[in-house]
C-alpha cells in the first residue's frame, strides 16, 4: 500500500480552488463580525472571553486524543499567565503545560513557524511525561510510526508516516511551505485553504513521538490567525471534537493521494462552524451583562457571589450544574439558606432548575445559542 508521502507528487497538493472561494470569503466576513461584536464587551468580559475560549480549546484538543484535563485548572493557569486574577489551586503538569502552549500560540501567532517553536510546544504539552524518549525534538525511533486500531494480534493500519530518519528533511520542507504560503509570502494562500493544508501536511509527517494531533491543530489555528492579522479564538478543537469520527475519517480518506479537495471541503466547513461557535460564546457574554444589569440591586451578597462564580465558568457552567451543596460551599450559607437563595434565583429567572430534591441542579438562565452542523455542497455553497 502506498501512502501520500510515497507518491511522486508529494507534497505538491492539488485541489479544486473554485470550490473554496465562497467558504473563504464567508469566513473572513464572519471573522470581521466577530471582532466587531467583541469590541462591545468591557475589558473584564473580553478577558473572560479570552480565558474561556483558550481554556475550551486546550481541553477539547486534548480530549480528541483521549487526554482528559481539568477545565478549571486549565482556566486558572491561563489566567495566571495572562496576568489576571486567578483562584489559588494546585495545577497538574498536563494542565499547566497545555495552557502554556495555548498562551504561547495566542501571543506568538504572527511569528514565523520554526523547529524551535514546535519543540517548545512539544515540551509544554508533554510536561510531566516520563514514558517518551523524544521530548522537545523530532522522533528518532526506528520502528514505523503507524496509526492503528483493533486487536494487538490483528491491528488495522490506518496510516504509516515517513521514517524517523526522513523527518528532519520533511519538516524543513513543511516549515518552508508554511513561510512561503503566509500572507506576504511568495505564494500566499487563502485562510481556510492554508490552514487545512497545514494541518494535513503536518499530521502526515507525524514528526513527534506523541502530540501530533494537538500540535497540528495549533498550527492550523496559527495559520488562521496570520491570515486574519490577530489571534483567533475560533472553537476549532471543540467543533472537531463534536464530529471526531468524521474528522478521523476525512484525514484517513486523504492520506493515500495528494488531491485533497474532500479534506479541504470538510475542514473549511468545520472552521466556519467553529467560528460560529465562537460568535455564540460572545453572544453569551453580552447576555451575561444584560442579566446582571436586570438583577442589579435584587440579589443578596451570597447570591451575587455564587452567580458571578458561575458566570466565570462561561456557558459550560459547573460540571453537572450547581447543587445546593456547591452553593453552600461557595457562599458559606447553611443548607436551609442555600435552598431559599436558589429558589429565589430561579424565581428571578437568573437560574434554571433541573431535577428534584437532592438531585436538583441549577444552571445559568442564558442558553448558548445552538450552532448547526455546516458542510459544503459540490458547488461550494454551505448546506
Amino acid at each position: 500500500m502506498s501512502w501520500n508521502w510515497q507518491q511522486p507528487d508529494w507534497p505538491n497538493f492539488s485541489w479544486n480552488k473554485a470550490l473554496l472561494v465562497k467558504a473563504d470569503a464567508l469566513f473572513l466576513v464572519e471573522a470581521g463580525e466577530y471582532v466587531g461584536t467583541v469590541k462591545h464587551l468591557v475589558p473584564e468580559d473580553r478577558d473572560q472571553l479570552t480565558v474561556a475560549a483558550m481554556g475550551a480549546e486546550a481541553v477539547t484538543t486534548s480530549e480528541i486524543e483521549g487526554v482528559i484535563l481539568d477545565r478549571a485548572s486549565v482556566q486558572s493557569s491561563i489566567r495566571r499567565q495572562l496576568g489576571l486574577a486567578a483562584a489559588h489551586r494546585k495545577i497538574g503538569a498536563a494542565e499547566q503545560g497545555m495552557s502554556e502552549m495555548m498562551v504561547d500560540l495566542y501571543r506568538s501567532y504572527a511569528q514565523p513557524l520554526s523547529d524551535d517553536t514546535l519543540f517548545r510546544w512539544h515540551r509544554m504539552l508533554t510536561s510531566g511525561r516520563s514514558d517518551l524518549k523524544d521530548i522537545g525534538r523530532y522522533r528518532t525511533h526506528v520502528e514505523p510510526m503507524q496509526i492503528v486500531s483493533g486487536a494487538i494480534h490483528k491491528p488495522k493500519v490506518h496510516f504509516q508516516a515517513p521514517a524517523s530518519s526522513d523527518v528532519p528533511v520533511e519538516m524543513s520542507r513543511f516549515i518552508e511551505w508554511f513561510r512561503r504560503t503566509a500572507p506576504g509570502g511568495s505564494e500566499p494562500l487563502p485562510a481556510l485553504t492554508r490552514a487545512g493544508i497545514a494541518h494535513l501536511f503536518f499530521v502526515c509527517i507525524h514528526p513527534f513521538e506523541d502530540g501530533n494531533g494537538r500540535i497540528g491543530r495549533a498550527i492550523a489555528e496559527k495559520a488562521l490567525a496570520q491570515s486574519l492579522g490577530h489571534p483567533t479564538l475560533t472553537a476549532l478543537a471543540a467543533t472537531i471534537l463534536a464530529k471526531r469520527k468524521t474528522y478521523y475519517a476525512a484525514l484517513e480518506a486523504n492520506n493515500k493521494h495528494n488531491e485533497i479537495t474532500p479534506w479541504l471541503s470538510w475542514f473549511a466547513a468545520t472552521a466556519i462552524e467553529a467560528q460560529r461557535r465562537a460568535i455564540a460564546l460572545v453572544d453569551f457574554m453580552i447576555d451575561k451583562v444584560r442579566l446582571l444589569d436586570r438583577l442589579r440591586d435584587q440579589l443578596n451578597d451570597r447570591q451575587k457571589k455564587a452567580l458571578l462564580r458561575m458566570l466565570r465558568e462561561g456557558p459550560e457552567d459547573f460540571e453537572g450544574g450547581l447543587s445546593a451543596g456547591k452553593y453552600a460551599s461557595i457562599t458559606g450559607a447553611s443548607p436551609a439558606t442555600a435552598t431559599r437563595d436558589l429558589a429565589d434565583l430561579v424565581a428571578k429567572h437568573a437560574l434554571v432548575r433541573t431535577g428534584e430534591h437532592r438531585h436538583a441542579r441549577y444552571h445559568i438562565a442564558i442558553p448558548l445559542r445552538p450552532v448547526s452542523t455546516v458542510a459544503l455542497d459540490e458547488h461550494g455553497n454551505l448546506k
